[in-house]
């Protein structure tokens, strides 16, 4: 985390689907009232969690250290 910025939320694959990343999201949502990521847009499983989490895409960027398309995306406490 860097303020309202998620750098960064790994899972290992041989444990995901078990709630883990869930248990990740809650915690940082309990604390925070706004927050912003960025996804690659290749990463559809990483990109259906967040929009499951609440996140809404705000718009399309370019990573610029690996020309890949990414995705920035919001989440806002209601």
């Amino acid at each position: 985390m860097s303020d309202e910025y998620i750098e960064g939320i790994f899972v290992p694959d041989e444990i995901q689907s078990q709630g883990i990343g869930k248990l990740l999201m809650d915690f940082i949502k309990d604390k925070k009232e706004k927050l912003r990521l960025t996804v690659y847009q290749k990463n559809t499983r990483a990109i259906h969690f967040y929009q499951r989490e609440g996140f809404k895409i705000q718009c399309e960027d370019l990573d610029e250290a690996t020309s890949e398309k990414e995705y920035v995306m919001i989440w806002r406490q209601k």
